[in-house]
Parts: structure tokens; sequence; C-alpha cells
């Protein structure tokens, strides 16, 4: 069981996201939050999972030299990437509307990559989800824009919200990882790390 063979380990994770924080409490790890602030910038020639890899270690960079010998940093981000495009946060209601109506009616994939970082290793791992909308009505968007908080998610929506109930018509891989996090993957890579 890793909640054994962790006990000995402190994780720290270093998100503000309550999804993400909820997904750790629900697995049953004990964790401790840190957050240090990062100015999300990448490359514009990164491609894909290369932008989630790309910000995941530039998160754990923040931490560098601050980690005891038996902490493991976690830290992480999810793209949205639709037709060669990352579709980032949305900064107003005007953004999220585009987001969205991009999206409707279409496939696009869901990345989350997430950084392992001890005192004497690093490893990144991504996770791959395919999700396809059904075409949405512009009154659906605006009702989910309106009513729930678009802003603080990759591509303007939250899977696990209203507009994921009435929309989502197929999705091809791991749910968690469209919440925010690939929880399987993170759980096998912990194991392999503390086992």
């Amino acid at each position: 069981m890793l909640l054994e063979k962790l006990k000995d380990h402190t994780l720290i994770l270093a998100s503000g996201s309550p999804r993400r924080k909820q997904f750790f409490e629900e697995m049953g790890l004990p964790f401790e939050i840190r957050l240090k602030p990062v100015e999300e910038v990448y490359p514009k020639h990164l491609r894909g999972a290369e932008i989630s890899d790309y910000l995941s270690k530039l998160k754990a960079s923040a931490f560098h030299g601050t980690l005891n010998p038996k902490e493991i940093l976690i830290t992480s981000d999810t793209v949205v990437w639709h037709r060669n495009t990352s579709l980032a946060k949305a900064a107003n209601a005007r953004e999220a509307h585009e987001m969205i109506a991009k999206l409707s009616g279409d496939w696009h994939e869901v990345i989350t990559s997430v950084c392992f970082s001890t005192v004497g290793q690093q490893i990144i791992k991504n996770c791959i989800t395919k999700v396809k909308f059904k075409n949405l009505t512009v009154a659906e968007i605006d009702y989910y824009i309106t009513h729930f908080a678009p802003y603080d998610k990759a591509g303007a929506y939250g899977i696990q919200e209203w507009i994921g109930l009435i929309g989502i018509v197929e999705i091809q891989g791991s749910y968690t990882n469209v919440v925010g996090l690939p929880t399987q993957l993170v759980y096998e890579t912990l194991l392999d790390m503390v086992g």
C-alpha cells in the first residue's frame, strides 16, 4: 500500500487548485500545500504535452534548493489542446464563450503533466484524454458562463460541472485527468518512487 510506504516521506502539493487538493484527500494521501508564484510563460514553439511538461517543470524550479531529503514535491499543469492551439484560462466572459464555442461539436485533448521532484531526482509524466462535446447552443454556453466558474480552468470549462454533464458525448482516457489530475498516474508513480 502506498500510504504505508509514504510514512517516512512528506508529500508537497504545489497547487492552489481545489480539485487537485480534493483528489489527494480522496486518495487518502497525507500532504501539505506550498505555493510559490511562477510566471507561466512558455516558448511559443512548444506543442501539446510539451507545453504542460515545460510548465510543470517550471513550477518545480521555484522550489529548487528548498526541499528536504524525504520530501516529494508535486507540481502539475493542464493544457486543453484543440486544432494545434492551446486554450488557456479565459480572462473574461467573451474569451470563455469563444473557447467553448470552438470546442463545441468537436474533439479536443486534455493534457496534464505532473512533475515529481526530490532532492535527488525529477520525473515528469503526462496523461492525454480525448474529449468530445456535442454541438452546444449559444444559450447553453451563456448559461454555463453565467452560472458557473469557467475562469480558473484551461479551456474555460469543468467536466465535473453542468456543461460536462449536458455537453460531453464521449471521453477516451482518464476522467480525473480532465478534472485536473491523472490520479492513477500519480499513485503508480509515487509507488515506483518509494517502492
